[in-house]
């Protein structure tokens, strides 16, 4: 905020405090690419507009970029695109667990902050990583759900977005691990995991076949906003007695939820928040105030003080809190905020 002279005696002490930054919105003359797995993906457009809100609100400008198509490959080439272009940092959901490093390596070797959200890049190929929900907490959800619709016992299947999405692997992973911990999932039956590549008429497909397949399934569990719509559509198009969960938008999902409808309930976060926070956190590597090292704290803005901590992949991450239940009785008040 600039101030008037008051007085010749005050302009020694205005011209220090014109060049001091105690004044500086979080990310005065940040320039920030935003990188998504795909176009027409709707839980990213709603944290992508937070995101963007949050750095233009605190003075930066942002650039969301999307590959052609969902793969490795594509957001490797619109990576490479970015780099020469003088952003101060980054902020990509990852495609692919592995594949990214070199681009992403290369960036920050030109100084370029590197932070993810919704799915992470390995450690190697990130400073800090946003996190929606912590993983087994996402995966005990999920597996409950599971558990809860299937009446304790049965066959239940997975329609998942890629198969090296990494926030989808590792919710996979975590509802495995809970599984064969604990006798009480001893009579669920994890038939398959597929693969809709987060098409919806892949998943649409994805969804029939698994149904010719195991006649008996009980639930399929679709971990991505794009498999739970188009599966939920499907089951109640077809009538079919297999139930769904999973993770979506209450916007997509309001005509299929519910005890007499294809998906009794399913969950999500606050994909708002989720934005705003990978934005805080993004602006902040560019400031310094982080680096992305264990246990440091950073303020995000009316979210509050966060930490970083240690991500199950042995990188960091920032975890933005638990996952939400939507259900028949708060689906209508929520798909009006997502």
């Amino acid at each position: 905020m600039k101030r008037k002279v008051l007085s010749a005696v005050l302009c020694g002490a205005m011209v220090l405090g014109a060049a001091s930054p105690a004044f500086a919105a979080a990310g005065d003359g940040q320039k920030i690419a935003l990188v998504g797995k795909s176009a027409g993906n709707a839980f990213f457009e709603i944290a992508a507009a937070s995101f963007t809100e949050t750095v233009e609100a605190e003075g930066g400008e942002v650039t969301v970029a999307y590959p052609e198509t969902a793969t490795a490959d594509a957001q490797i080439a619109t990576l490479e695109g970015l780099i020469g272009q003088d952003f101060d940092a980054i902020c990509v959901a990852a495609n692919d667990v592995n594949a990214l490093q070199a681009v992403l390596e290369d960036a920050m070797a030109k100084g370029i902050k590197v932070s993810s959200f919704d799915s992470a890049p390995n450690p190697d190929s990130r400073q800090v990583f946003v996190n929606q929900a912590g993983t087994k907490a996402v995966g005990q959800a999920l597996i409950d759900a599971c558990y809860d619709i299937a009446g304790g016992e049965g066959q239940f299947a997975i329609l998942s977005a890629t198969s090296q999405a990494a926030n989808q692997n590792a919710w996979i992973d975590a509802m495995k691990s809970i599984m064969e911990a604990d006798e009480k999932y001893s009579k669920l039956e994890l038939v398959e995991v597929a693969y809709g590549d987060d098409e919806p008429q892949k998943s649409t497909d994805q969804t029939s076949a698994l149904l010719e397949k195991y006649p008996d399934l009980k639930v399929i569990c679709a971990p991505t906003t794009v498999g739970i719509a188009a599966a939920a559509k499907y089951l109640q198009d077809n009538e079919s007695a297999c139930k769904l969960t999973g993770l979506g938008l209450p916007s997509e999902m309001i005509e299929y939820t519910g005890e007499d409808k294809s998906c009794p309930y399913f969950y999500l976060w606050d994909m708002q928040g989720l934005g705003k926070l990978s934005a805080y956190a993004t602006m902040a590597l560019v400031t310094g105030d982080i680096t992305g090292a264990l246990d440091e704290t950073f303020t995000a803005g009316d979210l509050g003080e966060y930490t970083i901590t240690e991500a199950d992949d042995a990188g960091t991450e920032i975890v933005l809190g638990l996952p939400l239940e939507f259900n028949s009785e708060n689906i209508e008040e929520m798909a009006k905020l997502y």
